[in-house]
């Protein structure tokens, strides 16, 4: 119960962690119902199905956003969407934030030689152009899919967590309670358990949003130019088809402007959290910021 009041003044408090939470929430929640919703709007048959209806049909009640080239049911294209690139940022968020803090913590809590090797290499691989290098892999890459492509971008997403974490596990290692840990014998594994892990919680946070949010909009890139997976549909692809077919000359604005609203709510979302929680778990910034 305490715990559950602490969140409540918490939430209270930060309106715009509040406000980025319930946005999330409710994208996720449409991400989860998208097979509910293509049934409520094939009635019985897919609505993403290639000639499912006629093709660019304009919004009306009976389809919200119309159609496509192939007859698809915009709308119910563009939810299912959303499912899948959520699921690619999820699986790139939480393997780069692994990584990360892995490194974070050996590099941070151990120092000396071993924080050295392990921050140059951070650095390097912070540095090194990411979005060619994906561009070549996904064009030279057989049969990429969604997990496959996830991989690619959490192997160049994990450095920013990394060095954010790091930087607070120095400052942390320090405090006199990780002392006393020591002194009492605790094995290093056990200090970063239950002394440091906690405390990092909501900077770990903070980098699994980065990290998703980039790899989300790294996909959007890549389909742009016709580089993301085949065999699946996500917002990034409904981007490239409108802009390939001239949608917006037809009519067919839907297409091109309800991927683009939900990036940017999904954006907003996880920038709002970011701030939010940056300005809970640091005193300092309220001020600055008029929280």
């Amino acid at each position: 119960m305490k715990l559950l009041r602490a969140l409540g003044r918490v939430f209270r408090g930060n309106w715009k962690l509040t406000s980025g939470l319930v946005l999330l929430v409710l994208l996720v929640a449409a991400a989860v119902c998208s097979p509910l919703i293509a049934s409520m709007v094939g009635k019985g048959q897919d609505p993403v199905a290639i000639a499912a209806y006629e093709k660019w049909l304009v919004p009306s009640p009976a389809h919200w956003l119309g159609t496509d080239q192939y007859g698809r049911d915009v709308f119910a294209m563009t939810i299912g969407a959303l499912a899948v690139s959520l699921k690619v940022g999820a699986i790139a968020g939480v393997i780069s934030t692994i990584a990360g803090v892995v490194m974070a913590f050996v590099a941070g809590y151990k120092g000396g030689a071993v924080d050295g090797v392990l921050s140059t290499f951070t650095d390097m691989v912070l540095v090194v152009p990411s979005f060619p290098l994906l561009i070549a892999l996904s064009a030279y890459t057989k049969d990429v899919g969604i997990v496959e492509v996830a991989l690619m971008l959490a192997a160049f997403s994990w450095p920013f967590a990394a060095r954010t974490i790091r930087a607070n596990v120095l400052s942390l290692r320090a405090r006199p309670y990780v002392e006393l840990a020591k002194v009492t014998k605790f094995r290093d594994l056990e200090v970063i358990a239950y002394e440091l892990l906690p405390n990092m919680l909501p900077y770990i946070g903070v980098g699994f949003a980065s990290s998703a949010l980039g790899a989300i909009f790294a996909l959007v890139g890549l389909e742009v130019i016709g580089l993301g997976p085949g065999e699946t549909i996500d917002l990034g692809k409904i981007i490239f088809s409108a802009i390939n077919t001239g949608a917006m000359t037809l009519g067919a604005w839907p297409m091109f402007v309800a991927p683009i609203l939900l990036l940017t709510l999904l954006f907003a979302a996880l920038n709002l959290i970011n701030i939010g929680l940056e300005e809970v778990y640091n005193p300092r910034l309220r001020g600055v910021t008029g929280a």
